[in-house]
Parts: structure tokens; sequence; C-alpha cells
């Protein structure tokens, strides 16, 4: 997968926040959240933070007018000042963006995207355009985290959003939290608590693979399937895919059905390996891995194929940022991970 890789960032450069999906950031009530992930921003990146014109239009209005959000999203493409986009938080229902992307302006106008959950949408529609972009924090949920951002987080979004040298190894995060306080001003002096965290687990495999980074969140690549979002089957061949569920916590037979759909479709067939972020909750923790055994090694035969588990990506805190298009490495042997490209040029 040949993507263009933006620039790096840099202290002083100014970057933009989006609303793309849920609006809540301009809501009376969730402002002061915004805030705060906004001044974090500023003050521990050194960033010059602006929104665009509907970031702050709040819930209601996002959500009755997508072609405002795609204008957003395009104006700040188009903009050459603005150097980063940041989503504000994910939803879901950014699909409806969709028709009034336009992919060029993207395409001529490489910079870096990051978000994740339903921004696996932008996401795709960054792929398609041919430019990489991150699977990583959003300015609600984890710059704005009560207290202060979690060190794993900003350690490896500094390590691919503002350091052109190979991101490398990625050790496991020595805690793991889900803990869903209420985003209510009142608790923001609340720290969330966390758990000890076994580390990654394989799942199957043996020796060292690799292949380009694609995936996203497995419930909202659900709304593109037959879409002209969807990647063509060069896109996912000698890949490692990289899949993770939302804190709506999909049953696992679901989560059976949807996988099998990859199979289905070749997919699964043509990659590398597949590495799985750590379920919400650790909810359905084993049956996950029952069904993702079931449908890659038992019913694929695919009994080779390195799976990873338990990773720290996606709804889980803390969480790496993930490049779409980069080369990640999985060394079965030493039950280890790694990206072996550089985030940014």
């Amino acid at each position: 997968m040949d993507l263009i890789k933006p620039s790096r960032l840099k202290r002083g450069d100014k970057v933009a926040t989006v609303s793309l999906s849920w609006g809540g950031a301009g809501d009376n009530n969730i402002l002061w959240r915004y805030n705060i992930g906004k001044k974090r921003l500023q003050e521990e990146f050194g960033l010059d933070v602006i929104e665009m014109p509907h970031t702050l239009s709040g819930t209601e209005f996002i959500h009755n007018h997508p072609e405002k959000r795609a204008e957003d999203l395009m104006l700040a493409f188009k903009d050459k000042s603005i150097k980063a986009i940041f989503s504000c938080i994910g939803g879901d229902e950014s699909v409806r963006m969709l028709p009034f992307i336009d992919f060029d302006i993207i395409r001529n106008n490489p910079k870096i995207f990051i978000g994740y959950s339903d921004s696996t949408i932008t996401h795709m529609i960054c792929l398609k355009a041919g430019i990489s972009s991150f699977y990583g924090a959003s300015i609600l949920a984890e710059f704005a985290e009560n207290v202060k951002m979690l060190d794993y987080t900003k350690h490896w979004l500094e390590k691919a959003l503002f350091n052109n040298s190979i991101i490398g190894n990625i050790d496991s995060s020595s805690i793991w939290t889900s803990e869903r306080l209420p985003w209510d001003e009142k608790n923001k002096l609340m720290e969330r608590n966390t758990q000890a965290s076994i580390g990654y687990e394989l799942l199957q495999g043996t020796g060292t693979s690799t292949g380009h980074l694609i995936g996203g969140c497995i419930e909202v690549l659900e709304m593109i399937k037959g879409t002209d979002l969807w990647p063509c089957n060069d896109l996912w061949a000698n890949s490692i895919i990289f899949f993770e569920t939302s804190e709506e916590k999909p049953d696992p037979k679901y989560f059976e059905y949807w996988l099998r759909n990859y199979g289905s479709q070749g997919i699964l067939q043509k990659a590398n390996g597949i590495i799985f972020g750590k379920p919400y909750d650790n909810l359905y923790y084993e049956e996950y891995k029952k069904v993702i055994l079931n449908v890659v090694r038992d019913e694929l035969k695919l009994i080779d194929l390195p799976i990873m588990f338990n990773m720290n990506f996606g709804h889980t805190a803390p969480m790496i940022t993930i490049p779409y298009g980069a080369i990640g490495e999985i060394d079965c042997s030493k039950k280890s991970f790694s990206i072996l490209d550089s985030g940014v040029r």
C-alpha cells in the first residue's frame, strides 16, 4: 500500500478540531470538557488550535447537517496553514458525509487526520484519497481525560505525529481502564480506576509476519461494506488488519457474523496477520477469542495466520496511535508488535 505520509507536527503548528459525527463538543453541558482537551493541545503539545465553522454547533445542528460536517473537513484540508485535523469524538453516522466528500481536495492537501471509533469512516475516506491517517486519540475522550492525559497514550501519540523516525517496538501498557465517569464538570478532578494488564495474547501463529496496517472499529466498518469507500482487494492483500470493538460491546454472535464475512470476501485469506484491541470492560474477552479461532482456524483453516489479542488501541484506555499504511510486525516468538515505519515524514 503506497499512501502519502503527511508532514510531522511541530510546536507552534496550527491544527483544527472537527465534529464529524456526534456534535456534543458544542453542547453547553460538554463545552467545558472540549476546552480542557483544547487547552492540553495548546499547553502540552504547543499547538495553535482553531475550530472549523461548525465544530461547536452542537448535537442537533451537526446531526441535521452532514453536508456542513463534510464542508468543515474539506475546508480544513484545503487550508494550507492547518497542519493537522483532530476529531472531537466519534459517534455512529459520519458515513452520511460521503455524498459531500471531494477526494481530490484530500489527495492534493495531505495532512494529519486523527480519531477513532466512528472516525473509521474518515480514515477510509483518507485511504480512498491515497493519504495515511492515524487511528488514535480524540479531543473529548483522551485529550480531555480527567486530571491528566494518560502517559502511554501521550507517548505513542507524540511518537507517531511529532517524530519522523521509526516508531519501533510497542510494549503493552501495564494498565487498562474502560471505566466511564459521567462527563459532568463536577467530576473533572476524579481519576478513572485502572487495572493491571496481562499484556498481549498470541492466539496462533509462529515466526515473524509483516504487513501494512489497515482496519478500524469493526462495527463502523460494517456501515461501508458495499459502498465506494470499501477498500479494494489489493488494499487488503499482505496486510496486518487491526480490529477493535466499541463501548456498545457487540454480542459475540454478531462479532462472529462480521468476521465470517471477511472470510467470505477472501480478505482474511489475503492478510499476513490480525491484531485485536482489548474489548471494552473486558466483556466477552474469552467469547471473542473463541469466535476468532472458530472462524479463522477452524472454518477457514488459516492455522498459520498470526493473531494477537488484547492490544492497546481503540475504546479501552490507554491507546497507541496507528498510522494507516505503515508496516506493522507481529513477532510470534516474542509475542511483540512493532511498527517498522515512521508515521510522518
